[in-house]
């Protein structure tokens, strides 16, 4: 099983992240620049919780070897652990 890495600090210093109302369409990102879209306060306040930060560490550090793995680092449950990389991935924090 493959487990999600975080961005690199380095490419995380060059992140834009920006609020998009609904129905505009997404701005192509200039060369070698992530750019992550919310399309609230609200939901961008969610997804860069303290928690679902400080479940980047681990993977970062440790580089667990499965979601198992993961969530023994963590305390947090393994179908937790899925939702959240999942919804971080579809941000593009993690892939």
């Amino acid at each position: 099983m493959t487990y999600a890495m975080p961005i690199r600090s380095s490419e995380m210093k060059r992140c834009v992240v920006g609020i998009r109302r609904s129905g505009e369409s997404e701005p192509p990102p200039g060369k070698n620049k992530l750019t992550v879209w919310f399309s609230s306060m609200a939901t961008m306040a969610a997804v860069l919780s303290e928690d679902n930060q400080s479940l980047l560490r681990p993977i970062r550090d440790k580089r667990p070897k499965s979601l198992t793995e993961l969530a023994a680092l963590t305390g947090r449950q393994v179908p937790n652990l899925s939702r959240t990389l999942r919804m971080m991935e579809g941000y593009g924090l993690v892939d």
